[in-house]
C-alpha cells in the first residue's frame, strides 16, 4: 500500500512589511494521515541567534509561547486563524521591529511513521513605515455648480522598490465613505460608481501637479457633493509570488465642503403595501419627501386618520401623538418615526376593525429665524390611502403527524402540528405540545408557542430544552417540534393543542376556539452493538528488566463517539481465574487491581491509548520473573445517551498473550590462563584478574583473591572487594604482615590488580581470584547471577643467588719477633649492595702427635684451628683469646676489605692464617639471614727470634726497671695535669670535635662495638695494648 508523503508549505519569502502594520502568514499541510484537523506550531529564529528556536504560538498547546511572546498571544496581538482543517493564517496585529526573522511552521506528527517534511521556513523583513499623507484641513462653502479644488501630498522613503496608490473619498456623518476617483499602483485612473459619469464628462479630474502632490478637481458641484473630503494613499510591494501587497494605508485630514442648493421646491408621496387587511395584521405607511439638499432644510410632518390628527413630528424628529393613539404607542402597538432625512413612517402592528378608513400625511417646510424660532413656509400632502380591516374566521382542525415513530439513541425525530385552515402569521394562535412518558398515564405540557410568538417551556421536562427546537411556519400556523439526540426520556406519547385568540380593544384576550390533535407514540431504542476485539494469540519471551508490551485492539465499534473501559487481567497456572491488574474507565480514570497492589506493580505500569482510539497498550516496566503469565484484556463499550448519561452497550474479551520472563543468560567469563611468576625478595609483584565478558554492562562485580601456600592444606582468603567497592582483608593471623603490603586497584572496568609490596619468600604460593556478578532486579534488589574462577597464578619469591667471592690466594709472611704483621681479608664480589659481612680470622698451628710410630715412618703433625677474632655483621667483636689479648687491631679499609693487625709478634704466633666471611641480608621484614659464606686463602706467617734486647736487660734488673718505668710517671703525671688544667677548655673543645668528626678507638678489654648496619663506611678500628689511634 502506497503512503502519501506529508508536505508542509508556507508563504514564500522574503516578505517586506512595515512596522506597525497587520501581517498574515499562511501555512498548510498536505499528504498527511490522521485527523482532518491538523495542529500547527509557529516559531522564529531571530537574526541575533539564527540557531536558537523561539516558540511563538501553537494551536494545541497554550503553554507553547516563550515569555517574550506570552503577553501578545494572550491579548491576541498574535494569534492563529484556522482557514480549514489543514490550513491556517498567523496574524501579527501590530508588527514590531523585533518580529523580523526566519519563521518556521511545524505540524506535529499524526502519521503512522515519519515520511515527508513536517515544517517549512520563510523570512520576514520589518522595514520602517515612511509613508506620509498630508492635506490642508479647511471648511469650504460652495454654491451649486461651483468648482472645487483640493490638494494632497504623498511621500515615502522606502529603500525597497514599491508603488503608491492614491484615492479621494467623500463622507457624510456616519455613512459609508463614497469613492470619488483613484490612481492605482499601476497608474490606472478610475472613478467611483457615484462619480463615473461625471468623470467621463470631464467634471471630475485627478492631476499630478508636483513630484509628490496631486490635485482633485470637481466642476459643477451638486448639493449631493456636500460632505468631508479626504485622500487616502497606500504603499504597495510585490511579494515573491508576484502578487502585490499593500504594506500600509494612511489618510489625510479632511476638508469640510458645504454646497448650497439653488432649487427649493419639494414633493411628497404616500405609500403602503395593500389596501385590504385582516384583524391582527400589521400595516405600514411611508411618507416620502423629494427635495434637494434635505439635510440643510427643516421639515415637519403630521399624520391623519379620517381627517383627524394622529401624530406630528417637528424638525427635531420627536413624535407627538393624540388621544388613543398615544396609548397604543405606549403599549407598543403603534410607531411614528423618521426613517431617514426624506422618509417618515407610520406603523400599526395589529390592526383592529375600527382601524378601517383613510390615512394621509402632510409635510411643511419651515425656516429658522435668527432668534432660533421656526416659521412655516410651504406645505404639501399627497392623496389619501383608504384601507379595509376584515374580521377573522374561527373554524379550524388540528392534526399531529410524525415520519419517524421509531428511532435509535442519538437520532432525531420531528413532530408536526398541522392547523387547517391556514391562518396568516399575524393571527394570534397558541400551540402547546403535551407529552406522556412511556410507562406513565398522565400528560404534561412540554412546550407552548404562545399567541404573541414567544416560547414557554413546561416545568416538568426542563431537559427537553437543550435538545428540542420548536418553529412556526411563516405561511401558516403549523408548529414543528424537533427533538435531537433521542434517549429513553423522550420515548412516550405526544399530542398538540391549538387555541385561537383575539385581542380586545382594552388589551385583554379572548379565546375564540381550541382543538386537540391525535396521539403520536414514539419509541426510542438502543443502538445495535458492533464491538469486536482482536482475538489473536501471541507469545512473548523476554529478559527481566525489559518492558512487557501488551496490546488490546478494538477492531470495530458501534459509534465514533464510543468510549471504552479496559480491564487488564493476568492468569497464572496456579490460579483458577485471572487477577485484575488495572482498569481504565470510559472516563479515562485509573483503578489499580488487587494483583497490582499485591505484587507492587503500581510504579511499573504505563497505559497508553492511540490517537485513533482503537488501540490500547499496557506496558509492564522492568519485568520480573514472577511477572510471567497469561495476559488478556476485557473491553466494555460505553456510549453517552442524549441526556448526558453514560451507559454500557456491550463487552468482549481479547485473545491471550503468553509472557515468559527469564533471567539474563550468564555471560560472565574470567581469564583462565595459568601463569608462573618468579620474583626476587623485596620486589613488587602484581597479579591480574581480568573479566573478559559480563552478562550486563550495568552489573556489579565482587572480586575475592585466594592463595594456596606450600605446606598449607587449605586455601586462604587474601582480600575481597565487594560490589560496593568495600575492601576487606583475610584472616589477620593467617596473612601476617602480608596484609599491610597488599594493594588492590581496578584501573579499568573488568580489570582488577592485586599488588604485593616488598615480596617475601613466605608470599610464595598459588593465587587466583573468584568473581561474582550481581544484577539489579526490577524491584531494586541485587542478586548474584553468576561467578567464575580465574586461572592459577603460581608466585615464587626467591632470595638472591649468592655470588660471594673471597680472595683465596695464598701468601707467605716472615716477621721479626716483637714486630706486627697484617692479615687482610679481601671480598672480590658480593651478592647484593645491601649485604653486610661477618668476618672471622683463624690461626692454624702445627702440633706434634702424641706418641711414636713404627720404624720407617715420619713424625706426623696435625693442624690446630684457633679463632683469633670474630666481627659480626652488626660490628660486635668476639672476646679475645688469652694469648691474643691486647695485641689485636681491626681495620675496615673499605666496604670489601678488612684488616686484622697482630702486634708484638712472638714465636707462638707462627702458623697459617685465614679468614672466613659470612654474607648477611635483611628480608623485607627487617630480619637478617645468612646468605653465603666463603673462606680465604692461607697466609703462612713465620716469626723469627730477635735475641737480647734493651727491654730484656731492663726487665732483668729491678732497680733499673723502677728507674725507667716507675719514677718518671709521677713527675710526668704532675706535668701533664698542669698542662691539662691550662688548656682544659680548648682541649675539651678539641676532644668534642674529634668525637664527632674523627674515628674514635676505645681500649677494649672485651672488644665490643655497636654501630648501625645501615652505615656504608664503618669506622677503622685499631686494637692493641695501651694505644689509641
Amino acid at each position: 500500500m502506497a503512503l502519501a508523503q506529508r508536505q508542509v508549505a508556507v508563504q514564500e519569502g522574503p516578505l517586506y512589511r512595515t512596522e506597525g502594520s497587520h501581517v498574515t502568514l499562511w501555512c498548510k499541510v498536505s499528504g498527511y494521515q490522521g485527523p482532518t484537523e491538523q495542529n500547527f506550531q509557529w516559531s522564529i529564529y531571530l537574526p541575533s541567534a539564527p540557531e536558537r528556536e523561539v516558540q511563538i504560538v501553537s494551536t494545541i498547546d497554550p503553554s507553547f509561547p516563550y515569555a517574550i511572546y506570552t503577553q501578545r498571544v494572550h491579548s491576541r496581538g498574535i494569534y492563529v486563524e484556522r482557514v480549514q482543517g489543514d490550513a491556517v493564517l498567523l496574524h501579527i496585529t501590530e508588527l514590531q521591529d523585533r518580529d523580523a526573522g526566519e519563521y518556521e511552521c511545524h505540524t506535529p506528527n499524526t502519521d503512522e511513521r515519519y515520511f515527508g517534511s513536517y515544517s517549512a521556513k520563510m523570512n520576514l523583513v520589518v522595514i520602517p513605515d515612511s509613508l506620509r499623507v498630508t492635506a490642508v484641513p479647511q471648511t469650504l462653502n460652495k454654491v451649486e455648480r461651483d468648482s472645487l479644488e483640493l490638494k494632497c501630498e504623498v511621500s515615502k522613503s522606502t529603500a525597497q522598490h514599491s508603488h503608491v496608490s492614491i484615492a479621494w473619498y467623500r463622507q457624510r456623518g456616519s455613512e459609508m465613505p463614497v469613492e470619488i476617483i483613484s490612481l492605482s499602483r499601476d497608474f490606472v485612473l478610475r472613478a467611483g460608481s457615484a462619480y463615473a459619469q461625471r468623470q467621463a464628462t470631464g467634471d471630475v479630474r485627478l492631476d499630478k501637479v508636483g513630484e509628490t502632490t496631486s490635485k482633485l478637481t470637481i466642476y459643477n458641484l451638486h448639493p449631493s457633493d456636500q460632505g468631508e473630503f479626504y485622500c487616502e494613499a497606500a504603499e504597495w510591494i510585490q511579494d515573491p509570488d508576484k502578487s502585490w501587497y499593500a504594506m500600509t494605508r494612511k489618510r489625510s485630514q479632511g476638508a469640510i465642503v458645504n454646497v448650497q442648493a439653488t432649487d427649493k421646491d419639494f414633493s411628497v408621496r404616500l405609500e403602503t403595501e395593500k389596501r385590504t387587511y385582516i384583524v391582527g395584521e400589521p400595516v405600514e405607511f411611508r411618507c416620502i419627501l423629494e427635495a434637494q439638499n434635505v439635510p440643510d432644510r427643516y421639515f415637519s410632518i403630521s399624520w391623519a386618520f379620517n381627517s383627524s390628527l394622529i401624530a406630528s413630528l417637528g424638525p427635531n424628529a420627536v413624535p407627538v401623538l393624540n388621544n388613543e393613539f398615544a396609548q397604543r404607542e405606549a403599549l407598543g402597538q403603534l410607531k411614528v418615526a423618521k426613517e431617514s432625512d426624506n422618509v417618515f413612517v407610520l406603523k400599526i402592528y395589529r390592526l383592529r376593525l375600527e382601524d378601517s378608513g383613510k390615512y394621509n400625511c402632510r409635510v411643511t417646510e419651515r425656516e429658522k429665524t435668527v432668534t432660533g424660532d421656526f416659521i412655516d413656509k410651504e406645505s404639501k400632502r399627497p392623496k389619501n390611502i383608504p384601507i379595509a380591516v376584515l374580521p377573522l374566521k374561527a373554524g379550524f382542525a388540528v392534526t399531529a403527524i410524525s415520519r419517524t415513530p421509531g428511532v435509535t439513541y442519538n437520532e432525531s425525530f420531528d413532530l408536526q402540528c398541522i392547523i387547517k385552515p391556514h391562518y396568516p402569521s399575524w393571527v394570534p394562535v397558541s400551540v402547546t405540545w403535551r407529552f406522556q412518558p412511556a410507562g406513565s398515564t398522565e400528560f404534561h405540557d412540554l412546550v407552548t408557542f404562545t399567541r404573541d410568538g414567544g416560547v414557554q417551556w413546561g416545568d416538568r421536562y426542563a431537559g427537553f430544552r437543550t435538545r428540542t427546537a420548536i418553529e412556526k411556519a411563516e405561511s401558516s400556523n403549523n408548529v414543528r417540534l424537533s427533538i435531537s439526540r433521542a434517549s429513553d426520556t423522550e420515548a412516550g406519547k405526544y399530542q398538540c393543542v391549538a387555541e385561537l385568540w383575539r385581542k380586545n380593544y382594552n388589551s385583554s384576550w379572548t379565546r375564540l376556539a381550541d382543538r386537540t390533535s391525535n396521539l403520536l407514540e414514539i419509541r426510542v431504542l438502543r443502538p445495535v452493538t458492533k464491538l469486536q476485539v482482536s482475538k489473536s494469540k501471541r507469545s512473548i519471551t523476554l529478559v527481566e528488566n525489559r518492558p512487557i508490551p501488551l496490546n488490546c485492539s478494538v477492531k470495530s465499534q458501534t459509534s465514533p463517539d464510543s468510549h471504552f473501559a479496559v480491564l487488564w487481567y493476568v492468569h497464572k497456572p496456579s490460579d483458577a481465574d485471572g487477577k485484575l491488574i488495572l482498569k481504565t474507565t470510559h472516563s479515562s480514570a485509573f483503578e489499580y487491581g488487587t494483583y497490582a497492589e499485591e505484587e507492587g506493580l503500581r510504579g511499573r505500569l504505563q497505559f497508553e491509548r492511540s490517537a485513533s482510539g482503537g488501540l490500547f497498550s499496557l506496558t509492564v516496566q522492568r519485568a520480573e520473573v514472577r511477572d510471567s503469565g497469561s495476559y488478556y484484556c476485557h473491553v466494555e463499550e460505553w456510549l453517552l445517551s442524549p441526556n448526558h448519561a453514560w451507559y454500557k452497550l456491550a463487552e468482549e474479551v481479547s485473545g491471550r498473550t503468553e509472557v515468559t520472563v527469564k533471567q539474563p543468560d550468564n555471560r560472565l567469563q574470567v581469564n583462565q590462563t595459568h601463569k608462573n611468576i618468579t620474583v626476587l625478595e623485596n620486589q613488587w609483584v602484581t597479579l591480574e584478574c581480568l573479566v573478559s565478558s559480563r552478562t550486563s554492562p550495568s552489573s556489579q562485580l565482587s572480586v575475592e583473591w585466594y592463595v594456596w601456600r606450600p605446606g598449607h592444606p587449605e586455601k586462604e582468603v587474601v582480600a575481597r572487594l565487594s560490589r560496593q567497592s568495600t575492601l576487606r582483608y583475610g584472616d589477620l593471623v593467617m596473612l601476617g604482615d602480608l596484609r599491610s603490603r597488599l594493594h588492590l586497584e581496578s584501573p579499568s572496568p573488568g580489570l582488577y590488580l592485586l599488588s604485593i609490596q616488598n615480596a617475601t619468600v613466605r608470599d610464595s604460593g598459588a593465587y587466583n581470584c573468584r568473581v561474582e556478578e550481581w544484577l539489579l532486579d526490577p524491584s531494586d534488589r541485587w542478586y548474584k547471577r553468576a561467578e567464575d574462577l580465574s586461572g592459577l597464578i603460581t608466585l615464587t619469591v626467591k632470595q638472591p643467588d649468592p655470588t660471594l667471592q673471597v680472595d683465596t690466594a695464598t701468601a707467605n709472611l716472615t716477621v721479626q719477633e716483637k714486630e706486627s704483621f697484617p692479615l687482610d681479608c679481601s671480598i672480590l664480589s658480593r651478592s647484593s649492595p645491601e649485604s653486610y659481612f661477618a668476618v672471622t680470622w683463624y690461626n692454624l698451628r702445627a702440633k706434634e702427635a702424641g706418641g711414636h710410630v713404627e720404624e720407617g715412618t715420619a713424625e706426623e703433625e696435625e693442624e690446630e684451628r684457633e679463632a683469633v677474632l670474630s666481627v659480626g655483621p652488626d660490628a660486635i667483636f668476639s672476646p679475645e683469646a688469652g694469648r691474643w689479648e691486647g695485641r689485636l687491631r681491626f681495620q675496615r679499609l673499605s666496604a670489601v676489605l678488612f684488616r686484622l693487625t697482630v702486634l708484638q709478634a712472638g714465636g707462638a704466633d707462627t702458623g697459617n692464617y685465614s679468614c672466613r666471611v659470612e654474607e648477611w641480608l635483611a628480608d623485607p621484614n627487617g630480619v637478617w639471614y645468612r646468605l653465603a659464606e666463603e673462606e680465604s686463602g692461607m697466609v703462612a706467617v713465620h716469626v723469627q727470634d730477635a735475641g737480647s734486647t734493651l727491654q730484656s736487660v731492663i726487665c732483668s734488673n729491678d732497680a733499673l726497671f723502677y728507674f725507667v718505668f716507675f719514677y718518671p710517671f709521677p713527675i710526668f703525671g704532675i706535668l701533664i695535669i698542669t698542662i691539662l688544667l691550662v688548656r682544659f677548655k680548648s682541649r675539651n673543645s678539641s676532644k668534642n670535635s674529634e668525637g664527632k668528626n674523627g674515628v674514635p678507638l676505645l681500649w677494649i678489654k672485651e672488644p665490643h662495638l655497636n654501630y648501625s648496619p645501615t652505615c656504608l663506611e664503618p669506622p677503622v678500628l685499631s686494637i692493641h695494648p695501651g694505644t689509641i689511634d
